[in-house]
C-alpha cells in the first residue's frame, strides 16, 4: 500500500502553520498580538504542543522582547534548566550571534551545592549562573524551583539578567512560580497555569532567533 505524505521538513512545518492559522480562524480565535515576532512565538508554542491554550496563557512582556533584541550583538549566555531545552534550541541560528548556551544541571558543582544546601539542583544551578559574570537569559521549562530561586535573589544579583522565559510544566509550584514571575518586574515570557515544558521553552527561543537573526542553515 502506498501512502502519500509530506517528506520535506520545511514543507511539513509550513503546512503545520497553515493548519494552525486555519483552526484559529475557523474557531473564532485570534492571536493576542498580530505583530510578526509575537505571532511567531505563539505559533511555535502551539506547533510544538498542539495546544491552542497558549493563545490565552502565554504572556509576552514587551520589555523582554526589547532587551532580548538589543542584546543580540553582545555576549550573552542562555542558561537552560534542562538538557532537553538546550538540545531543542536551533544551533545554526544561534551561531549567528555572539551568545553561548549552558545547562548546569548535571555539573558536579551543582550537585555538591544542592546537597550541601538541601535544595534542588535547579536552584543550585541558578545560584551558580548568577555568580558567573556576564549578561544572561534564563530559559526554564521544567523546574519551578529555578523560578522561585530567581525571585528570591537580590536586585544586585539580578542586574545582569536580561530576562526569563518561564515555562515549567507540572502540578507542584509550576502555576504559582509563573504567576509570581509574571507579576515581577523582571522581563519575561511566561505560560501561566500548569502547562509548559522544555520543548515549548526551546520553541520560544527558536521563534525569537528565527525572526530576529534568521534560521541559519
Amino acid at each position: 500500500m502506498r501512502i502519500d505524505f509530506i517528506k520535506k521538513p520545511m514543507a511539513i512545518e509550513t503546512k503545520s502553520f497553515e493548519i494552525i492559522d486555519d483552526i484559529i480562524k475557523d474557531e473564532g480565535l485570534s492571536y493576542p498580538v498580530e505583530e510578526p515576532l509575537y505571532k511567531a512565538i505563539y505559533q511555535r508554542a502551539i506547533h510544538t504542543s498542539a495546544d491552542f491554550d497558549y493563545l490565552d496563557n502565554l504572556k509576552i512582556d514587551a520589555d523582554f522582547i526589547r532587551k532580548f533584541e538589543d542584546a543580540l550583538t553582545r555576549p550573552v549566555t542562555i542558561y537552560t534548566d534542562t538538557n532537553m531545552a538546550l538540545s531543542g534550541i536551533n544551533k545554526a541560528a544561534f551561531k549567528k550571534i555572539p551568545w553561548s548556551l549552558e545547562c548546569l544541571i548535571s555539573h558536579d558543582l551543582t550537585a555538591q551545592m544542592a546537597k550541601k544546601q538541601g535544595v534542588t539542583r535547579s536552584m543550585a544551578a541558578v545560584q551558580i549562573a548568577l555568580q558567573t559574570p556576564g549578561k544572561k537569559v534564563f530559559v526554564i521549562g521544567n523546574a519551578p524551583t529555578a523560578i522561585f530561586q530567581l525571585l528570591e535573589s537580590s536586585k544586585e544579583q539580578l542586574e545582569d539578567v536580561i530576562g526569563v522565559i518561564g515555562i515549567p510544566v507540572g502540578f507542584v509550584g509550576a502555576a504559582e512560580s509563573k504567576a509570581l514571575l509574571h507579576e515581577h518586574s523582571m522581563p519575561s515570557i511566561v505560560a501561566l497555569g500548569r502547562k509548559g515544558g522544555s520543548n515549548v521553552a526551546a520553541a520560544i527561543v527558536n521563534a525569537l532567533l528565527y525572526q530576529l537573526v534568521g534560521r541559519g542553515v
